[in-house]
């Protein structure tokens, strides 16, 4: 296995661009960010160390960071330039290559290539795809040799190779020993060469990696403290790390009730009497020195008495007299049952770090610590509403072609649970006036909005009037299901500001979003450490349908089958306004873009329920 701290990955940004007219396509914008800044975000968790290589607008490109390298050659020399130069200056054994212009490159392309490097015992590895015969024919096999890992003892090869005035991406490895890696989403290596191909997938939907990178950048934690009683702190986010002002323990004590010894007085095979020179308790050391062949009486928790290294259990005892104690020399051995000064967290040592959670354990920490009050993140206010006409509150008779708001419920609990300050504010008519009117106010209270509905192409034009006059907002299509409408922005009204985050309407694709896309950001600006929802590998059940190139999140039940072995099944119907089976799933199961159809006995992801909904 190759870390990833052993590969560096370098953006091949040092191209002329012709068919773009000249222009540079990393700076080209894609759904409002750099190309260079997606392909960024898609390989920074990839690899250990990341640079770019650019010819032009060296400035633009330092602003990220991240090293800058020139190519060595003059003359805009082609990808092979940009190879050669990253491959002299990384300080790892592997280099990955990606260029600036692909944004939908695998999350996996170096543990895919570094896998089929090792298996292959090869120099470099590069992608390959299947791709349709146009005429109908068997697919052809196609290789991308600039999305590469190669090891950068190859350099003597390539320069060569240069030097002889070849420039090919796809010959210079001769003499080296090549791994090819089959990729399935052939879409992931898609280059953006001409302006209609950038206006081509400005208007597709969005992969919800790029969704989830874009929020990123986006999350600014705020920035109140409150100092708060310990007592009080549940929940909370730290504000600043915690640097322990003692030691725990305080000194070397005893793990056990028994008696504390000297290990060398084990020696031997035969059994070992020892006098009880001392008792010490809990919170009262001892006062007698402790001399070879003697022992003392001590309670878990009390200090070692000086001299002694060592801790017998009672139970272990042969005999007792009070004055006396007789024992196994192989009872125990030298060093057992002690705690050392220090050995839970040493003085001066950072006990939480900014950006913690604070839950029982830490609270008990903290305690431990004999912290009082501690400085946190104040809560983040967030202000929700759902829209539409049709809607009625529980309690409220039904009238026809009505439903019952159940989104404003699911928000308030999901928004609780993450420890935000909610803002109920009911429901919004789809009238231009009562919508301008709840979002001005809403943004005179809260760091952030969300809205259920009114975000599909269906919606009403006038959403998009109003978020149009009051900031800027962007309606995005998402790559996956349930909840492919979406907006997003920052709105402004009376000289406040909130950031908007738009669901769609139907119940458990609000919850799909809120979970996967809203909640990274929420946790964000309430300043905590990136929480990412774990995802836990377990055989399907049976076959589950799925199409390819979509990201699609089916709600599930693992549960363990006859042998005892987990397994998960889907809850049944997948529609998204099903809302009463996320009440019966477990677990949501993720099912990646680049997955087809699963089969029965395959392994999927899943994100369990627990400690979440």
């Amino acid at each position: 296995m190759i870390a990833k701290h052993h590969i560096t990955g370098l953006i091949l940004a040092g191209g002329l661009a012709t068919r773009m007219g000249q222009q540079d396509k990393g700076m080209l914008a894609l759904h409002g960010q750099p190309l260079a800044q997606h392909v960024l975000q898609r390989l920074a968790p990839q690899v250990g160390a990341l640079a770019f290589n650019v010819n032009d607008h060296h400035a633009h490109y330092a602003g990220y960071g991240l090293p800058v390298w020139p190519d060595d050659l003059a003359g805009h020399c082609g990808p092979l330039a940009g190879l050669q130069s990253g491959l002299r200056r990384a300080g790892t054994p592997y280099l990955l290559t990606a260029p600036c212009d692909s944004p939908l490159l695998p999350p996996d392309l170096a543990a895919r290539l570094a896998a089929g490097l090792l298996a292959h015992d090869a120099d470099l590895a590069i992608a390959v795809t299947d791709e349709p015969d146009s005429a109908g024919g068997a697919p052809q096999r196609r290789r991308h040799p600039v999305f590469c890992l190669v090891k950068t003892s190859a350099l003597p090869r390539l320069d060569a190779y240069l030097a002889s005035g070849e420039r090919r991406v796809g010959a210079w490895h001769g003499g080296l020993k090549l791994a090819e890696v089959l990729f399935e989403d052939a879409a992931a290596f898609r280059n953006i060469n001409t302006p209609e191909e950038l206006a081509e997938l400005n208007n597709d939907a969005m992969p919800v990696e790029m969704a989830q990178a874009l929020l990123a950048t986006s999350a600014t934690p705020v920035g109140e403290v409150e100092q708060l009683p310990l007592a009080q702190a549940l929940g909370r986010i730290l504000s600043a790390d915690i640097v322990s002002p003692i030691s725990v323990p305080a000194h070397d004590n005893s793990a056990m009730d028994g008696y504390a010894l000297r290990g060398a007085d084990l020696a031997g095979e035969a059994p070992v009497t020892l006098a009880v020179a001392d008792t010490i308790l809990a919170g009262r050391p001892g006062t007698v020195a402790i001399a070879a062949g003697q022992c003392a009486r001590i309670m878990t928790g009390a200090v070692m008495p000086a001299g002694c290294d060592s801790v017998v259990p009672q139970e272990l005892v042969l005999q007792a007299s009070g004055q006396t104690i007789t024992i196994r020399p192989d009872a125990i051995r030298a060093g057992d049952n002690r705690r050392f000064k220090g050995e839970d967290l040493m003085q001066g040592q950072p006990a939480l770090l900014q950006g913690k959670r604070l839950g029982p354990a830490e609270l008990g920490l903290l305690a431990s610590l004999g912290i009082a009050t501690v400085a946190v993140r104040r809560r983040l206010r967030v202000a929700f509403f759902s829209t539409g006409d049709e809607l009625r509150q529980p309690g409220q008779p039904l009238d026809a072609g009505s439903i019952y708001d159940s989104n404003r419920y699911t928000l308030l609990g999901m928004l609780d649970r993450l420890g935000c300050e909610p803002l109920d504010m009911g429901s919004v008519q789809d009238q231009p006036a009562a919508l301008e009117a709840a979002l001005r106010v809403a943004c005179s209270k809260a760091d952030v909005i969300i809205t259920s509905g009114g975000v599909s192409s269906g919606a009403a034009d006038h959403t998009r009037e109003i978020l149009a006059r009051l900031g800027k907002v962007a309606f995005w299509k998402i790559n996956m299901r349930p909840g492919r409408p979406m907006a997003f922005g920052q709105i402004h009204a009376g000289g406040h500001s909130a950031l908007l985050l738009g669901l769609p309407g139907n119940p458990v694709a609000v919850m799909a979003t809120f979970y996967f896309l809203a909640r990274p950001t929420l946790l964000r600006m309430m300043g905590a450490s990136a929480e990412e929802l774990p995802l836990i590998s377990v055989p399907a059940q049976a076959a589950i349908r799925k199409k390819r190139g979509r990201t699609e999140y089916q709600r599930g039940i693992v549960e363990r089958d006859a042998g005892g072995r987990q397994q998960v099944r889907v809850t049944g119907a997948q529609g998204s306004g099903i809302l009463s089976s996320m009440s019966q799933a477990n677990c949501m199961i993720v099912l990646h873009a680049q997955q087809g159809h699963v089969s029965a006995g395959e392994l999927v992801d899943i994100v369990l329920f627990h400690g979440l909904v």
